[in-house]
């Protein structure tokens, strides 16, 4: 049987943010609860006008649902779609900010360590389930954080970094030590090369997250 969306491919192996995140980590939130979202997104627009369209229309379009059943289809379309960037979001090899970006970051947050902070200071003070973004409108960065399955990109906002703070991405890991995480995590294996692109696309913030 076809169906419409699949289980993006990991850009990079199971165990390469080892130490950080362990293979294990990766292959519980990978193969089950990313998995299950698309699975359960392919069940829900099964038969209806969601079943043609692309991923990130129905995240826009379902955003603001008052219908419980579209409610459901958002909040697993946008976790495909932000596991998606999450993963692309994250390299063993992390390097730092260079060109456009670098300048970007200099300009807005003074350099890589204020952003780094306010980033993880988000992600730490996001109540319950939730995302932590870099995101730049006309140009400027900033930081935003979302509870549960919202994104920016279903306002409109465009997304250069994301990094997951449900419980899931590190208990295995870190237990319930949410900060430990983000403070390991953000300075090691951010790619900047992606947030880069994501920069330079600004115009077209809503698009795919894996491409």
């Amino acid at each position: 049987m076809t169906t419409p969306f699949e289980l993006a491919p990991l850009p990079w192996d199971e165990n390469a943010l080892e130490p950080v995140i362990s293979a294990r980590t990766i292959s519980f939130h990978y193969h089950k609860h990313h998995k299950a979202y698309v699975d359960t997104l392919n069940t829900l627009v099964e038969g209806t006008r969601f079943a043609d369209m692309k991923l990130e229309e129905i995240v826009r379009q379902t955003a603001e649902a008052s219908d419980p059943k579209e409610k459901k289809l958002f909040n697993n379309a946008g976790q495909v779609w932000n596991h998606d960037f999450y993963w692309r979001s994250l390299t063993p090899n992390a390097g730092e900010p260079s060109g456009s970006l670098a300048s970007a970051i200099a300009r807005d947050f003074g350099g890589v360590s204020t952003l780094a902070a306010q980033l993880i200071d988000a992600g730490k003070n996001q109540f319950g389930s939730g995302w932590a973004w870099l995101v730049s409108k006309a140009g400027k960065l900033s930081i935003e954080a979302t509870p549960n399955a919202m994104t920016p990109m279903a306002k409109g906002t465009n997304c250069l970094l994301t990094v997951d703070v449900w419980e899931h991405a590190y208990y295995l890991d870190y237990q319930n030590a949410r900060p430990k995480y983000l403070e390991t995590l953000l300075p090691k294996l951010l790619d900047w090369n992606f947030a880069a692109r994501n920069l330079d696309r600004e115009n077209q913030a809503v698009r795919a997250a894996a491409e």
